[in-house]
């Protein structure tokens, strides 16, 4: 038919604009130069400003401005450590604090009336502190007997559930993160470093990159995405290059491909892509017009999606993942609450405690260091009038009555003489 089917991002974009146009206008879509010149031109064009001095641009139909394109960092150094990230210091002090505040507040609660908590003073310091700090995985073992200790226990319980929870959730955010890092955050630290860059073959930014004052020796060109990852992947060390410049359109389409692997930085302005008219072209105010409402639409995000959507199944390379560490500001409502309950608990244990010794201590003859040391030799032991040691000699004896039943039927079937012996004894 001689003529030739020309197919593209830029040429997608040119037909929904002139579909958007109020009247119809007629084209042929020649993909090379005439000798005579062309009425336009349509493809990846670049409004800058000495361009502009010879023919007329529409407005830009893509994203301004270009970026580097940069590996992602492998930092495995750090790696060993970052379970420590998910929670600021102050936080992880304050909550190792609260465990042991904690473990002192149920011993407190718990060793004058639970055989758990007695015996030799390590093995009582141990199991409080074994109680305490096993809430993290929920394996305490030991029960707890009062009820102002098991109140305690479930607030904690509940603080503890919610810091692990968020502990996780920020642990995972930060190893995703760590996978996300640049190896070049800015033009500067390229700049400084003296690293080679790379640009595309014949592409205006080369004169870019001299004006940033990068040295010529630094700069090499490619021809195609495939030779841009090869580059990157052998880093400016090995003869590559740390960072390719070009602008964002072009940089999406090596991302589409290699998006596991690069992200991209802003690096320098410009006014995007925009189709070139003679100067004075009636077309130009209509085209921007169209522009407006093709970029507007969903239409320029179909586009978009057909060619510049990633061709391999991994994350977006430009999302933003929040990397702070949780901080004492978020949860020091939670640490209140628990120091709350844990301090109401011993208040009002240590004023039943002292109003049930109140009398005894006082109306003895001593000096009141004697007293105080009296207090607190009752404040240690166990307290025999508890209803669970009551329940334990109760089982004791009832064990000791079935031992004698049972000695005794044990006798009479060996020797019934020597039982009728005992029983009249």
């Amino acid at each position: 038919t001689n003529t030739a089917q020309v197919t593209g991002y830029c040429i997608d974009i040119f037909q929904a604009v002139i579909e958007k146009l109020p009247y119809a206008v007629a084209y042929d879509l020649i993909p090379f130069a005439l000798p005579n010149g062309s009425s336009a031109v349509v493809g990846d064009t670049t409004i800058i400003a000495n361009r502009s001095l010879y023919v007329d641009f529409t407005l830009p139909y893509t994203e301004s401005g270009g970026a580097m394109l940069v590996p992602y960092k492998d930092d495995t150094s750090k790696k060993a450590w970052v379970f420590l990230k998910p929670l600021t210091w102050d936080l992880w002090l304050t909550t190792v604090c609260f465990f042991v505040f904690i473990a002192v507040v149920v011993w407190t609660l718990e060793h004058q009336i639970n055989e758990d908590f007695r015996g030799p003073a390590t093995h009582q310091v141990g199991t409080s502190f074994w109680f305490s700090f096993s809430t993290v995985v929920f394996a305490q073992r030991e029960k707890v007997l009062s009820n102002l200790a098991r109140f305690v226990v479930v607030v904690w319980v509940f603080v503890v559930l919610i810091l692990t929870q968020s502990y996780t959730a920020s642990l995972s955010s930060l190893l995703v993160v760590q996978n996300l890092q640049p190896t070049v955050t800015d033009v500067d630290q390229l700049l400084k470093s003296g690293k080679n860059v790379g640009y595309q073959h014949g592409s205006f930014v080369y004169g870019m990159l001299k004006e940033m004052k990068f040295d010529d020796s630094r700069l090499i060109s490619y021809r195609s995405p495939e030779e841009c990852d090869a580059l990157l992947s052998n880093g400016s060390a090995k003869g590559g290059i740390a960072a390719a410049f070009h602008e964002v359109p072009y940089l999406k389409l090596i991302l589409s491909e290699y998006c596991n692997k690069y992200t991209m930085i802003p690096a320098f302005k410009t006014a995007g892509f925009g189709f070139v008219f003679p100067k004075g072209s009636p077309l130009v105010p209509d085209i921007s017009r169209a522009i407006l409402n093709v970029t507007e639409g969903p239409q320029m995000t179909e586009i978009e999606n057909a060619w510049l959507t990633s061709k391999t199944n991994c994350q977006n390379s430009n999302s933003s993942v929040s990397s702070d560490s949780l901080g004492l500001d978020s949860f020091w409502g939670l640490f209140l609450i628990a120091g709350a309950a844990a301090i109401s608990a011993l208040l009002i244990f240590m004023v039943m405690f002292i109003k049930r010794n109140w009398q005894e201590v006082t109306s003895s003859s001593g000096s009141l260091w004697e007293k105080i040391v009296e207090l607190g030799r009752r404040f240690y032991q166990r307290d025999t009038n508890s209803h669970t040691f009551r329940k334990g000699r109760f089982s004791d004896g009832a064990t000791l009555y079935a031992r004698i039943i049972f000695s005794y039927s044990i006798m009479n079937i060996i020797d019934p003489h020597n039982v009728r012996r005992f029983h009249n004894y």
